[in-house]
């Protein structure tokens, strides 16, 4: 395939640079980019921007409100937004259940959630992961029981990310207790408001609480959110973590980061020298950009698959798994940059408006908190080791 952008895709690329420049907020950017903690409304500003652009979903096709991309210019615009400064879109909704919906949703489904995901009237968020079913998802516990017209469900989530602000949950139930352990379980929508639901946070080592449990008790679902077929639950789920495995990867967010990498290494200094001269440092990160540009490579050629009617499989778990590496290794490098500097943590440097003495250079304020926060990309969306074992299996045939 021809790697180098045709001048329709650079015309592109110069429309997404100005939009960014007009009106994405600079106040959202510098926080972004600063690593600062964003708020619901903060995300709740850039997705309006974005829909009232027609941008937002950005990987739906037309007839469903989105923009109707070729797979180059999904590239392109996500990698120009990360560039930017431009937070991440929530995933939940546009990202993992507007794919799922549009394959396997009625067409109910459709009419009522897609435009809602969109709107931003429903805030998503995902019912995967248990105390017993981490990355190995065939152990959930979470039973639902048909009672007439309603589900009955029973149990307990964990890692629940930004569960705090959804008032929906798309949740992984298990609906057949005797069958094998894949083919008991479904795909069920879910009211957070709901009697029975409750929400609690669990707070993490930086202070935040992104994460949360929620436990469910005797929760009366109505049998109409049952997506595709009851017991069919695990075909729709791993559909949707292959999506969400080539986001976790985060091609764009990479090329950002090692941008502001190169940037802190030109300005921190070591024995009267730029860091990036220091010859130990300048290899370590020549290793990451030349594994960058191998990844965007990768990144593309399942991109253009993607654009002729294929489902990212085995790709998506090898993207996952070197994207989160050099996330990691760069943020590794960015705290190694910046020394002693890095050690104090102060919470409320993490956050808009902090007016404190500085104890150090701007980046060191994140550093830590960003380095050990995203040790979990390669732990979330399936760790990095199931990652391994699918690859061995689906290519390798092991």
């Amino acid at each position: 395939m021809d790697l180098n952008f045709t001048p329709e895709e650079l015309a592109f690329r110069d429309e997404v640079r100005s939009f960014l420049a007009n009106k994405l907020p600079a106040r959202i950017a510098a926080k972004t980019k600063a690593g600062q903690r964003l708020t619901k409304q903060d995300q709740e500003e850039w997705h309006a921007i974005l829909q009232s652009r027609g941008w937002l979903a950005y990987h739906w096709p037309k007839q469903y409100g989105g923009p109707g991309f070729t797979a180059v210019e999904k590239f392109i615009f996500d990698t120009e937004c990360c560039l930017a400064g431009g937070p991440r879109i929530v995933p939940f909704g546009v990202s993992m259940l507007g794919p799922v919906l549009i394959k396997y949703g009625s067409q109910a489904h459709k009419d009522h959630y897609l435009p809602r995901i969109l709107s931003g009237e429903d805030w998503w968020c995902q019912g995967y992961s248990e105390p017993g079913a981490g990355s190995d998802l065939a152990s959930v516990k979470t039973t639902a029981v048909r009672q007439g017209d309603h589900y009955i469900v029973n149990g307990q989530k964990t890692w629940t990310t930004q569960g705090q602000h959804a008032d929906k949950i798309f949740s992984l139930v298990r609906t057949d207790r005797e069958a094998k352990a894949q083919s008991g379980i479904s795909f069920l929508l879910m009211d957070m408001k709901a009697p029975g639901v409750e929400l609690r946070p669990i707070r993490t080592l930086d202070g935040d609480r992104e994460v949360n449990e929620v436990f469910f008790t005797d929760v009366k679902v109505p049998v109409e959110n049952l997506v595709g077929e009851e017991n069919k639950g695990w075909t729709y789920a791993k559909y949707l973590l292959t999506y969400e495995r080539t986001g976790i990867a985060g091609v764009g967010y990479c090329v950002a980061t090692m941008e502001k990498l190169k940037v802190i290494a030109a300005k921190v200094r070591k024995n009267g020298k730029p860091l990036d001269q220091d010859p130990l440092f300048a290899a370590r990160m020549a290793r990451v950009e030349i594994d960058l540009e191998n990844m965007k490579t990768t990144n593309l050629r399942v991109l253009s698959a993607t654009a002729h009617g294929a489902v990212p499989g085995a790709e998506s778990s090898m993207l996952k798994i070197r994207g989160t590496e050099l996330r990691q290794e760069m943020l590794s490098l960015i705290r190694r940059a910046m020394g002693p500097y890095a050690a104090p943590y102060i919470e409320a440097a993490q956050y808009e408006g902090y007016t404190g003495e500085p104890l150090g250079p701007e980046a060191a304020a994140t550093a830590a908190a960003s380095y050990f926060n995203y040790r979990k990309l390669s732990i979330f969306g399936g760790s990095n080791e199931i990652q391994k074992n699918i690859i061995s299996k689906m290519i390798l045939g092991l």
